[in-house]
């Protein structure tokens, strides 16, 4: 039997026996199923890479750790090239650089739509960034990977988009739960990135995913986590002043993780080939890392490694090893990694790399939740704090700063320290931290380049609903077109008399607006025959109240060019050229049926 066919009874079966809302939970098990799968190969792919040249390369005497990651670059810019020849369909605009801000437009712009390229391609190529020594994440790719696999699901279950816009964020909770083992941080973080209305209807299918996405992993890994911390030291009251201080401080990293980000993105745009990006940006992180070693990879170890104490490990073999018994220059040195581990994740992205932002973010900010507690302990105040703490918390705050996601940092690591000892100090670093960066920068790395180009959604519903309003759906282009030259008599006869309109543009020989004729304003003289042959239609028009430029003019500007003009129809231009007109009435029904369709 042919597979549609196979597809199509599965489809009648299930609309005679099965209700919309409960295929949905079906449909969120096997989300989290899949996508803690995902997770799962990309782990181990990874991990075996890395066990692999850490026994090879890493952890013999040549120390010659520090070219693999040109190795790994060089191996993903020949799989991209060779093996993944062919452009996916659907693509996204070229300025999307990474995973999640790739999924944000097409749940806006492609219905949702991803090729089904993107659920293997991440499986290859982050490992083989991760593992040969790519400063880089892992989330990003199972989020894009999980993501994928739910969007093809629902495109051959004939899904509408609503459901499919669930179903992506269902997989990206899925994804998060099975990769720190945290369901509850797994939500938020969904809500908080999608910017999803925390309804029932959208929490409970997130809330089965994550469930079966961590119960996936507990059934392949077992209790084995990404990270996996018990804390030993309480909050006391007397700290409260110096977590402040390191919201601060994760404030400002932020901020500078952001620019940074950036920055470095602009300087290797500047290169024509990515074959030059690849050889520039892999020679720049094996120097970072001959001097850096814990740059290497994730940084988990590195995070763990601080947690225990054990911060000569932590730093591992560099060029300052007979220093390093004085705590100053290890602080120095944490505050070097600090600095160069957003130097390292974005330069390996900028070079071709695939892997997420949130664990090298996690990696810094314990870095520097550390150094902070050091700094404190060792200036001689007479007052000590917890370093583990701190380390702890400085991860949350970066998070925090870094992605505009508060909620997810406090949960996350409380969740993965399996308690809620630290929830007083999470919240005020955390919350000192968001602050700082919202006032500062608006949006975070996931979501400028969307939102300068109109393209971003957010908790702002009047926000939301305009842009995904398209401008083409309320041009109106049945106006009848006169010339500046036609004598009032032909207007009238051979215009006026065959519209319905009482609005006509009024056009030059290459069809280039130059005014408006309203009814009203030949009123007065339409049945002055005197004047038919003797006056023009230049005489009577005028300018437009207000003109939207369509390469340019989003629908937020739009509404409120109507709002300051006044005007019930505007004229569009588009190349230059008179397009149609916009009336304020097909604008506001648009609205309003775009405002229902988004609340349901």
């Amino acid at each position: 039997m042919p597979k549609q066919q196979i597809i199509k009874r599965i489809l009648i079966w299930r609309y005679k026996y099965i209700s919309q809302e409960n295929f949905v939970y079906i449909l969120s098990v096997v989300v989290g199923l899949l996508t803690g799968v995902a997770a799962i190969i990309l782990k181990n792919i990874t991990f075996t890479i890395q066990s692999i040249l850490e026994k090879g390369i890493i952890s013999s005497e040549n120390q010659l750790y520090f070219i693999l990651p040109v190795i790994g670059l060089l191996l993903v810019y020949i799989f991209k090239k060779y093996v993944s020849k062919k452009e996916m369909k659907p693509s996204v605009p070229s300025f999307i650089k990474r995973a999640i801000p790739s999924l944000l437009y097409s749940l806006l712009r492609q219905k949702g739509l991803l090729s089904y390229k993107l659920i293997y391609h991440p499986l290859i190529a982050a490992p083989l960034t991760v593992g040969f020594g790519g400063s880089v994440g892992l989330l990003g790719p199972a989020i894009t990977s999980g993501s994928a696999l739910s969007s093809n699901l629902s495109r051959i279950l004939h899904i509408d988009k609503k459901t499919r816009t669930l179903l992506i964020a269902c997989a990206t909770a899925g994804a998060m739960a099975s990769m720190f083992k945290s369901p509850i941080a797994a939500i938020v973080f969904a809500v908080e990135v999608f910017s999803l209305d925390l309804t029932f209807a959208s929490l409970l299918p997130l809330l089965i995913a994550s469930i079966s996405s961590v119960l996936t992993s507990y059934f392949f890994l077992g209790d084995e986590l990404l990270f996996n911390f018990n804390v030993t030291d309480k909050f006391t009251i007397n700290d409260t002043a110096f977590y402040m201080i390191l919201g601060l401080g994760t404030g400002i990293a932020s901020i500078y993780f952001t620019k940074m980000y950036f920055a470095i993105y602009a300087f290797f745009d500047r290169f024509k080939t990515k074959f030059i990006k690849l050889l520039v940006g892999g020679i720049s992180i094996g120097i970072m890392l001959y001097f850096i070693p814990p740059l290497y990879g994730e940084g988990l170890s590195f995070t763990k490694d601080l947690f225990e104490g054990n911060y000569l490990h932590a730093l591992g073999s560099n060029p300052f090893d007979k220093y390093i018994d004085n705590i100053w220059v290890v602080i120095i040195l944490l505050i070097g990694f600090t600095i160069f581990k957003a130097i390292a994740m974005t330069t390996t992205f900028a070079a071709g790399g695939v892997g997420g932002v949130i664990v090298p973010t996690m990696v810094m900010g314990s870095a520097l939740g550390n150094v902070v507690a050091k700094i404190i302990n060792n200036i001689g105040l007479g007052h000590q704090v917890s370093e583990s703490n701190f380390t702890l918390i400085g991860m949350a705050g970066l998070i925090a700063g870094v992605i505009h996601a508060p909620l997810t940092a406090i949960f996350l690591i409380a969740e993965i320290t399996g308690g809620y000892v630290l929830f007083l100090p999470l919240m005020i670093t955390v919350a000192i931290s968001y602050m700082i960066t919202k006032n500062y920068m608006e949006h975070t790395i996931y979501t400028r380049e969307l939102a300068e180009r109109g393209d971003l959604l957010t908790h702002d519903k009047d926000h939301s609903v305009l842009t995904l309003m398209q401008l083409d759906s309320v041009i109106e282009k049945d106006f009848i077109k006169v010339q500046p030259e036609m004598s009032l008599g032909d207007m009238l006869h051979k215009v006026v008399s065959k519209s319905n309109r009482n609005l006509f543009p009024v056009v030059d020989q290459e069809s280039r607006l130059v005014g408006i004729i309203l009814l009203d304003d030949i009123r007065t003289v339409m049945f002055d025959q005197d004047l038919y042959e003797i006056t023009s239609v230049e005489t009577y028009m005028h300018n437009p109240p207000d003109y939207i430029i369509y390469e340019k003019d989003s629908m937020k500007i739009v509404m409120k060019k109507f709002q300051n003009s006044g005007a019930w129809n505007l004229p569009v231009i588009k190349n230059g050229k008179y397009c149609g007109f916009v009336s304020k009435s097909k604008l506001l029904t648009a609205y309003r049926r775009e405002l229902i369709n988004f609340t349901q």
